[in-house]
C-alpha cells in the first residue's frame, strides 16, 4: 500500500519522517530484538540525521539499530561525496552505537569487489533468508527519477538475483553502488524522502506518470508485503 504525507515545507517532513523512524524501531526492536535500517544519501536525509542524533537521540534504542547503506559513491569513506562520510558526521558522531552494528560499504576497492563484499556483509547479518528483509529503507529521488543507485537506463535496473551492486551510470560518467529493487521491494517499511520545488517533475512522473520504471527508476519501488511512505512537501508536489 502507498502512503503520500504531504507537509508545508521541509522542516515538517523532516520531522515527521524522524517521528517515524523511531516508531518503526521500537516496533522492531519489540518484535525481534533489532532494527535493520539501510541509510539514504544526499542533501535531503543530513536534516533528519541531524535530528535524531540531536534532540531525539534518547527516542531510539541504539545499541539494538543496525545501520547499512543503501548506495554509495566509489570513492573513500573519509572523501566529500562518501555518502558513508555524511552520516559520519551527521548522525554517528552523536549516538552510542556499537561499532559492530555499522556496516559501511567499502566503496574504496574496485566496484565489483566492493559490491560483492557488501552483498557478503548483508549475508553475514540476514543469514539464510532468500533476500534481506530490512526494517525500513530510507530513499530520495533525483531530479531524474532515480533513486538508491539505481539510475535511468542502467544496467542495474534489471537485476533480480543480487542483492547490490556495481552500476556503471554512463550519464555521470562513474560508477555507483547500490541495492537491487529485489531488496528494495522485500523491506518492512520504504520510506522516500521528497522536498523541494526541483523535485516536482519527477515526483509527478513517478507517482502519476505512465509506468515507464527505464526512465523513472523510482517506479520500481513497490514493496511486496511491506508498507510505501511519500514523505513530501508543498513545492515537491506542487505538481500533483
Amino acid at each position: 500500500m502507498t502512503d503520500i504525507q504531504r507537509y508545508e515545507n521541509k522542516s515538517a517532513v523532516i520531522q515527521a519522517v524522524a517521528n517515524y523512524v523511531a516508531v518503526a524501531a521500537a516496533e522492531a526492536i519489540a518484535s525481534h530484538d533489532r532494527f535493520t535500517l539501510a541509510l539514504a544519501g544526499g542533501s535531503t536525509p543530513r536534516a533528519l540525521y541531524e535530528l535524531l542524533a540531536g534532540e531525539m537521540k534518547d527516542q531510539v534504542d541504539w545499541s539494538k539499530v543496525y545501520l547499512f547503506w543503501g548506495d554509495e559513491r566509489t570513492v573513500p569513506p573519509d572523501h566529500d561525496d562518501s555518502n558513508y562520510r555524511m552520516v559520519a558526521k551527521t548522525l554517528l558522531e552523536g549516538i552510542d552505537i556499537p561499532q559492530h552494528n555499522i556496516h559501511r560499504v567499502e566503496a574504496e576497492r574496485e566496484p565489483q569487489a566492493a559490491a560483492q563484499n557488501y552483498e557478503d556483509k548483508l549475508r553475514s547479518v540476514f543469514g539464510d533468508e532468500l533476500v534481506p528483509s530490512f526494517d525500513l529503507i530510507l530513499l530520495g529521488i533525483g531530479d531524474d527519477g532515480h533513486t538508491a543507485s539505481l539510475f535511468p537506463h542502467t544496467n542495474a535496473l534489471d537485476v533480480e538475483d543480487e542483492w547490490f551492486v556495481a552500476n556503471h551510470v554512463a550519464q555521470l560518467n562513474t560508477w555507483r553502488l547500490t541495492l537491487t529493487k529485489t531488496v528494495i521491494n522485500a523491506a518492512q517499511r520504504v520510506v522516500f524522502l521528497v522536498v523541494g520545488e526541483g523535485k516536482a517533475d519527477a515526483l509527478r512522473e513517478v507517482l502519476n506518470g505512465p509506468y515507464l520504471p527505464e526512465t523513472y527508476p523510482a517506479q520500481l519501488v513497490e514493496p511486496e508485503d511491506g508498507e510505501l511512505v511519500w514523505f513530501v512537501d508543498d513545492a515537491a508536489a506542487s505538481l500533483l
